[in-house]
């Protein structure tokens, strides 16, 4: 991990590279390097921290070349250091590596017997080094052969001194795209390097090798088959990636999602006649399923888990939901009338793809919600709900997020309608309500200096605690998870009603208790909670709706909402959660964008 850029064409190779990392930096990392080749030797260059240093030294060495590979590293085997940055090179050789090689160490001890000798503490050189073992005058057939003694994930892209005019580029459970373009081709972990350059990509699938020159793209299976793989527009506004006047990208994305959920939800659904209209989801037949299972990762678990509230609701039917990382190491109980439900922002989640392996093998049907379109999640599913969040460079996820959520609940009124649990009418109410939302989130995002103000006065506690129940306690958990992730203070999300099973004997007047008491079925239960964190001293933060006055007589950090129908009021509170943790973060002076140890998309277990 964590991203990859490659390019072979007439511009100077060195300057493409670092523009393409430069659009992966949201993805997080610990270093970067690129490598190139100069006339009869490869140059690689490599550094330690942000991008900026690697960009200092080639300032000053100006290398020139027409090819050349490219990686920023988030550290999985070996400490952050020089030594361990990619690219990494063995006698003419050089790669740059995402993943996971799980049998390195058998391979490293292989290669030592014969005499490899090994700089890093990388499973990436030990690649390298097998390639250079397999290298017979032809770079294609030693990666060839090498893939097939790997085990674990991977997207590699290798150049080779001796073949100087070809990239070869494979992948197994890494995401790895190609970009096309006249006279230069290139390669990225992910479409927001490349679209300043082109709109025509390939998806690479699973187990492909590709070769790539500066005028042709030829793909192959492992087996050296040659495969056909389709050419895709992507329509992406190179701007729509840029921070448009906004301090930082997460600043940019809340402010963003009002129209991504008119995005999302666009054309999918008539007033008029109360009817959803997901043509998208033919392929499946709701009512043979008697069970639904969804599975995600951090953010995408808790939309996940709103989701289950809604299609309970709507839709009687029973739902679990999973984290990803654990569903396959239990004795699942998975077959054919299980509806499997992946979410993912990315679609290239490792441990929700082998979930849905996992799953589908066991012939469960499988829905995927996904924000971007030709990545494996969907590839691999037989019915995807795109959201159309747009580009999140953001590392903490805000859009992508909400757009989810909408996605779960507009599945759970087509599941509602194909099951007739609900009539026309009754959905015509609740998407009247929907169509009212975008709006009503504005309203919210006009709190943002009002809440700028507020964090001013919590950026120095060391903990808080979020409290939320019904819909709303995911976002309690999705409000510590925000906090956490960019501010680095501990939060820890519960129920409400556990509050006294545990997390009171944590309140005092050091405590902030950020509360969601919003109007609901069990407003009257949450008012209590409020009385008993006063009770103790605790510092109560509390989301209420308009015309509310019971709050404020416990608290003057009381933010008010519109009125919204409890199933949407989840929108409304996310926005603040997503704002407070953005503006304490901010605050406090830390990167808001690139939190410390962090990838917007994990791509390997």
């Amino acid at each position: 991990m964590c991203g990859i850029v490659a390019y072979i064409g007439s511009k100077n190779a060195p300057n493409v590279l670092i523009d393409g990392l430069t659009k992966l930096e949201y993805r997080g990392y610990d270093s970067a390097g690129i490598a190139v080749i100069n006339k009869d030797k490869i140059d690689v260059y490599r550094s330690v921290g942000k991008l900026i240093n690697l960009k200092n030294m080639l300032d000053e060495k100006k290398p020139v070349s027409n090819i050349g590979i490219g990686h920023t590293r988030w550290a999985t085997h070996g400490k952050p250091s020089y030594e361990n940055a990619h690219p990494h090179s063995s006698f003419g050789i050089s790669l740059v590596h995402n993943g996971i090689i799980e049998n390195y160490l058998d391979i490293k001890r292989n290669l030592a017997d014969k005499g490899y000798k090994f700089e890093s503490e990388t499973d990436t050189e030990v690649i390298a080094h097998l390639i250079h073992s397999n290298y017979k005058d032809d770079i294609f057939e030693a990666v060839k052969v090498s893939v097939k003694q790997i085990k674990g994930s991977f997207a590699l892209a290798v150049i080779s001194v001796n073949e100087p005019d070809k990239i070869i580029l494979a992948r197994h459970d890494s995401p790895l795209v190609i970009g096309i373009s006249d006279g230069e081709n290139f390669a990225a972990s992910d479409i927001p390097a490349l679209i300043s350059y082109t709109n025509k990509f390939i998806f690479l699938e699973e187990n492909d090798i590709a070769i790539l020159t500066k005028n042709s793209v030829t793909c192959y299976d492992f087996e050296g088959k040659k495969t056909d793989r389709e050419v895709k527009i992507v329509d992406i506004n190179p701007v729509m990636a840029e921070k448009a006047g906004y301090r930082h990208f997460m600043q940019k994305e809340i402010f963003e999602q009002p129209r991504a959920i008119i995005d999302t939800i666009r054309g999918k659904y008539s007033l008029e006649n109360g009817e959803l209209l997901l043509d998208e989801l033919k392929s499946i037949d709701i009512k043979k399923y008697r069970r639904v299972n969804i599975v995600a990762c951090g953010t995408s678990w808790h939309a996940g888990l709103v989701g289950k509230f809604y299609i309970e609701k709507f839709a009687k039917i029973p739902v679990e939901v999973d984290i990803a990382s654990e569903y396959r190491y239990r004795d699942t109980i998975i077959d054919e009338e299980t509806l499997f439900i992946a979410i993912s922002q990315s679609g290239e989640t490792a441990d929700t793809i082998a979930a849905m392996r996992l799953a589908k093998s066991r012939g469960a049907g499988i829905l995927s919600i996904c924000n971007v379109i030709g990545s494996t999640i969907p590839r691999e599913s037989d019915a995807t709900f795109f959201t159309h969040a747009g580009p999140e460079i953001g590392v903490a996820s805000t859009k992508a997020f909400t757009t989810q959520v909408i996605a779960l609940l507009m599945l759970a009124l087509y599941f509602a309608q194909e099951k007739q649990t609900l009539n026309h009418v009754e959905i015509r109410n609740i998407l009247t309500e929907i169509v009212k939302l975008p709006e009503k989130m504005e309203e919210a995002l006009k709190l943002d200096s009002h809440i700028e103000e507020m964090a001013k006065d919590f950026k120095s506690f060391p903990s808080f605690l979020y409290l939320g129940r019904n819909v709303n306690y995911p976002i309690a958990l999705e409000g510590a998870l925000k906090l956490k992730e960019i501010s680095y203070i501990h939060a820890e999300g519960y129920p409400a009603g556990e509050m006294k099973h545990g997390p009171i004997a944590l309140i005092d007047k050091n405590m902030p208790v950020f509360i969601i008491a919003t109007d609901s079925k069990v407003y009257d239960k949450v008012l209590a909670n409020i009385q008993e964190v006063k009770a103790r001293d605790g510092i109560v933060i509390a989301t209420v709706t308009e015309g509310n006055k019971d709050v404020e007589k416990f608290t003057e950090y009381c933010i008010k909402l519109p009125a919204a129908v409890e199933e949407l009021s989840v929108f409304l509170n996310s926005i603040v959660i997503q704002l407070l943790a953005y503006h304490i973060s901010a605050e406090l002076g830390l990167d808001v964008d690139q939190p410390r140890n962090l990838a917007k998309s994990v791509t390997v277990e």
